[in-house]
């Protein structure tokens, strides 16, 4: 019985694994340890190679490895994302059927895409599923329902490969992965799996009608794989075999399908449907046989047939006498359509495998769960600083009335309580050096970014430079992606982050300003109760008594205010503390939709948080408007109470000075602590963004030279034309020919005439040669080697003409001949012929 095909399996090579993942995770995912997941990338490295090792042999454990290979390239797609403008990880992998040495010519392809791996190891999964259908053994029932399983199982490999594949490959594929290719080798698999199950059918003596049947089909797909095999652009690709062994195959399928079909017909006692059965089975076996040739074998089969349809003519001859109809008139054979394609699996082809990077969310996962953190943040920002924007306006309102401190300086002469208590916080903090050192740090933050910044800038300008510059060079044959088309966003991100630098850089000189028109209350705050005192104006003291309506209603709102102030300081560690499980939620859309609705979940998430939070502000907003109005009225009365003198004015203006001092410290102090905080929280970005290019450009670079030394051997290797035509001084008349003459057709050197042979001048001075016949040339010699020369006789001052050098006798009318006779007297000169003749085949 006829063997099976099995595809052949893609070849690649190893690659750096390890470092690159291990610095997407670094620069990607920063709250994760890169150092945690180590023995996942080495596990990860290790199962590639493995991969490459174990392809060779055929058998299931094999296919093991390829499964949980391919399970795990599956699993990090949306994790570790393998791109060129992602994770650089160059796949080169060589055409299947390319007859030429590994890596060499056009038939490897290589690209920066998992997508791409993903492809190609689909594809050997496939072929190894075919070697092991090929290698089983076929006398055995297990052997062959193993066999059309696989055969099965790559046809749908093969069928989804083909839908896919243009989709997944950016670039032109090598040929045994264009649509074309893949389309016929899922047909020639279901093929196959079909004939598996023939043999089954046959060897269990199944129903002859329903084994005509399974013949049938399994010639009709045969003939589909031819078809798709013998086009133009594919029929060149398939060892040298295959096409001869297919159109074998068809014809000797479609042969049994009449030989049982011819069965069925003897169990009817339908004789002459037999015979007519039996003969077109024999027609289309020995057509088989001429298609096969060689890979025909079919031969056990052709001669049972033989045996059957000789035996049924004698029977009817002798016996029946059943008119034999034309074959055309009979019903046609039906088609059993058993074998087909197995469905693509949606889950983890090994029942074994576990993701080695399970900890790591998608990537999706984790832009929405940036996306829902910035809006998170945009939130807490703009409501603090609603309320850090109101509180500010109250404090100042409050300091342009001296309050609290008016009320604490009823008798002018002490230093208000509150002020000392002010002055207490201050000097706690670390006084105005605190602020001095804040400020002097921040300008050596921002140039440490900027220089970072600035760097990222320029590699990525160097590269695209450098890319430019050869693909000028080249011109289309600098085939790689252009580097504007992948380096955009690592442009945009570098633009992002330029436009934060500039806005914290204006940030930083507008509180610089804050600091100087203070900078002399925040100075006096820092010092001691003493030395505060003495600074103070003394006041005449003051009208109204602590026991008046007004102070007392003044002390009730400085109380409020404060209320308020607490109630704030709550409400904004609320808004900074509030818990969210948003990771679960964008793993459940992603999981059942297969995208994440960020902007409706994060909406909706922090709505039902932050709503009741909001509500808090805008009260608390109307209750500072309700209570600083009632301020401000009740201090116009308590200033008509007030004694009025030059000097009170005076310590009523510093104190107002001091308060308003230490309101901007506080704020100041909070200004400066952000953005150092900032700054900081800022570097990590900016150095991910570095390795980010810096990995990116190394990337580039090696796949440049990679480039370059393939357009460099092409180039030496290109011829640069033919060369041009001597000119004619350099062939002068007389030299020797370029080319042997042609050979002679007659050697008769006995005649009278010129010798034909060469038309050589040899001398005929005196007709001393003419008719004299000439001596057999030595064993090995060659008249046509100028280097070899045929032993002479000494000459006397006759001229050499035309070719002395090929060796001949140079004798003289009248002067030798007896001793040439002499010389060779055993040879038949005019019969001799030249041993030499058969070197002009």
């Amino acid at each position: 019985m006829a063997t099976f095909l099995a595809v052949p399996l893609k070849q690649t090579q190893e690659v750096e694994l390890i470092k690159p993942l291990r610095s997407f995770i670094q620069n990607t995912f920063s709250q994760v340890e890169p150092d945690d997941y180590n023995h996942a990338l080495n596990e990860f490295s290790k199962l590639r190679n493995l991969m490459i090792a174990k392809s060779v042999d055929k058998h299931e454990s094999a296919l093991e490895v390829l499964y949980r290979y391919y399970d795990q390239l599956c699993a990090i797609e949306n994790k570790l994302p393998i791109a060129e403008n992602q994770i650089r990880v160059n796949f080169k992998w060589r055409n299947a059927f390319d007859k030429e040495s590994l890596f060499g010519g056009k038939q490897i392809l290589g690209i920066a895409s998992g997508a791409y791996e993903k492809v190609c190891i689909l594809f050997n999964i496939a072929a190894l599923q075919s070697q092991i259908a090929e290698v089983q053994n076929h006398d055995s029932d297990e052997g062959l329902k193993t066999s059309a399983k696989y055969f099965q199982m790559a046809a749908g490999i093969f069928g989804h490969l083909k839908d896919i594949v243009l989709s997944h490959v950016q670039q032109e594929p090598t040929p045994d992965l264009s649509p074309d290719t893949l389309n016929a080798l899922s047909a020639l698999m279901v093929a196959q799996a079909q004939e598996a199950i023939y043999r089954k059918a046959a060897a269990d003596k199944m129903k002859e009608a329903m084994v005509a049947k399974i013949a049938h089909q399994c010639s009709e797909l045969f003939s589909d794989a031819m078809k798709l095999m013998q086009l133009a652009s594919l029929k060149d690709l398939w060892p040298k075999d295959w096409l001869p062994l297919v159109a074998c195959k068809q014809a000797a399928y479609h042969g049994m399908a009449e030989f049982y079909q011819g069965c069925v017909a003897q169990q009817h006692k339908t004789y002459g449907e037999q015979i007519a059965h039996f003969q077109k089975a024999n027609e289309l076996l020995t057509a088989a046989q001429s298609r096969g040739g060689a890979t025909f074998a079919f031969k056990n089969e052709q001669g049972r047939i033989q045996r059957e349809l000789q035996a049924a003519r004698k029977d009817n001859d002798f016996i029946y006498h059943d008119k034999i109809p034309d074959l055309k008139t009979l019903p046609a054979i039906g088609k059993a359509a058993i074998a087909k394609p197995t469905a693509f699996p949606t889950k983890p082809m090994s029942e074994k495998f576990t993701d080695l990077f399970e900890k790591l969310v998608p990537i999706p996962v984790y832009e929405a769960l940036s996306a829902f953190e910035n809006r998170k943040t945009q939130i807490v920002n703009t409501e603090i600083g609603r309320l850090r924007e109101q509180t500010q306006l109250m404090n100042s309102i409050l300091a342009s009335l001296n309050l609290p401190a008016a009320l604490e300086d009823l008798s002018g002469q002490k230093v208000p309580q509150s002020v000392i208590e002010k002055a207490q916080q201050i000097k706690d903090i670390g006084g105005i050096q605190f602020l001095n050192k804040l400020m002097n740090d921040l300008p050596e933050l921002l140039q440490r970014n900027r220089e970072i910044l600035n760097e990222c800038i320029k590699m990525v300008d160097d590269e695209a430079a450098s890319d430019i510059q050869l693909r000028e060079q080249f011109k289309e044959r600098w085939s790689r992606t252009p580097s504007d088309k992948l380096t955009q966003p690592m442009r945009d991100e570098s633009m992002k982050y330029k436009q934060i630098l500039d806005t914290a850089i204006n940030a930083d000189r507008i509180v610089q300003e804050k600091f100087q028109k203070h900078k002399q209350a925040i100075d006096l705050l820092s010092k001691s109760p003493g030395e505060i005192e003495k600074a103070l104006p003394s006041g005449g003291g003051a009208h109204a008594s602590e026991s008046s309506g007004v102070v007392q209603k003044l002390r009730k709102l400085m109380e409020e205010v404060e209320t308020i102030k607490a109630e704030r300081e709550v409400i904004e560690n609320e808004f900074k503390e509030a818990k969210f499980d948003m990771t679960s939620k964008f793993f459940s859309a992603l999981a059942s939709d297969g995208a994440i609705n960020e902007e409706m979940l994060s909406a909706s998430e922090l709505d039902r948080i932050y709503g009741p939070l909001r509500q808090q502000v805008n009260e608390s907003l109307q209750k500072q408007d309700s209570v600083m109005s009632q301020v401000q009225t009740t201090n116009m009365e308590f200033c008509q109470a007030k004694a009025s003198d030059q000097s009170g004015a005076q310590r009523e203006a510093m104190l107002k000075d001091l308060a308003a001092g230490f309101d901007m410290f506080m704020e100041l102090k909070n200004n400066l602590e952000e953005g150092t905080k900032f700054y900081n929280d800022l570097t990590p970005l900016l150095v991910r963004l570095q390795n980010k290019i810096s990995d990116f450009c190394f990337a580039r670079k090696t796949e440049k030279d990679e480039l370059m030394a393939d357009l460099q051997k092409s180039i030496a290797n290109q011829p640069t034309g033919p060369a041009p035509p001597p000119p004619s001084y350099q062939n002068p008349t007389g030299s020797h020919p370029s080319a042997p003459p042609s050979q002679p057709t007659s050697q008769n050197y006995t005649g009278s005439g010129q010798p034909s042979w060469g038309n050589a001048p040899y001398p005929q001075a005196g007709g001393g040669y003419q008719g004299m016949p000439m001596p057999s040339m030595p064993s090995g010699f060659n008249p046509y080697n100028p280097y070899m020369q045929y032993p002479q006789q000494p000459q006397q001052g006759f001229p050499n003409q035309g070719y002395p050098q090929q060796g001949y006798p140079q004798q003289y009318p009248g002067q030798g001949y007896p001793q040439q006779q002499q010389q060779y007297p055993q040879q038949g000169y005019p019969q001799q012929q030249y041993p030499q003749q058969n070197q002009w085949r």
